[in-house]
């Protein structure tokens, strides 16, 4: 259920936005998004893991925060990101 080293590393390279960038909005929202997939994938075998379940809520909460500070700091920032990683809004 959690990302691979590779596959952060891919997501940070990806969204970064200066060389030395590991925690920015866009990056955090990218990951994020990427644990949210694996675990909706989870959830398609396992119906009652209701504990991963809590925490893939908060997940989604903390996204939607993210998005919502993008979204009124840089709105140019915020569409590019919500058409990237294909999110609704």
């Amino acid at each position: 259920m959690t990302l691979t080293t590779e596959k952060k590393k891919e997501v940070i390279e990806k969204y970064k936005t200066s060389n030395d960038d590991t925690g920015s909005a866009n990056v955090q929202v990218a990951l994020l998004s990427e644990k949210i997939d694996s675990l909706s994938s989870h959830f398609k075998t396992h119906k009652k893991d209701n504990h991963s379940r809590r925490g893939l809520l908060m997940m989604v909460n903390k996204r939607r925060k993210l998005l919502d500070y993008l979204k009124s700091k840089n709105f140019s920032t915020y569409k590019q990101i919500i058409s990237d990683l294909g999110l609704r809004k």
